[in-house]
């Protein structure tokens, strides 16, 4: 299991402290240090099933000074996976991959029905 976060993201720390409580293993990755590539993100959405949409952190400053809230609808697949491997910054956070699980962000609930 991969765990893909930011140290300072405070919802990554929460994520980090639920699975050492559940006694979940994992791999970490730091987001920036190692930036997902465009392989990865392309292998983690074909496998999660989840709407590409989904992988960007739509609430990060990166995402708000690029306007990409406007220019990721007139953007094919491929460039907004490109664009997602240069900056880790840019997609949503915590990542965990388990599988052809890909879970974004961190919500409880979900988590434990999903790697319990």
């Amino acid at each position: 299991m991969l765990f893909v976060y930011y140290p300072k993201c405070s919802t990554c720390q929460k994520a980090k402290k639920w699975l050492d409580e559940n006694n979940i293993k994992y791999t970490e990755r730091h987001i920036v240090e190692d930036n997902p590539s465009y392989e990865d993100l392309k292998d983690w959405y074909k496998r999660g099933g989840l709407p590409l949409k989904k992988f960007f952190n739509t609430s990060g400053l990166l995402y708000k000074d690029m306007k990409l809230k406007d220019k990721l609808p007139e953007m094919t697949e491929d460039e907004q996976l490109k664009l997602l491997a240069t900056n880790g910054m840019l997609v949503k956070r915590p990542v965990l991959v388990n599988g052809d699980t890909v879970l974004l962000g961190f919500k409880e609930a979900e988590w434990a029905e999903k790697l319990k």
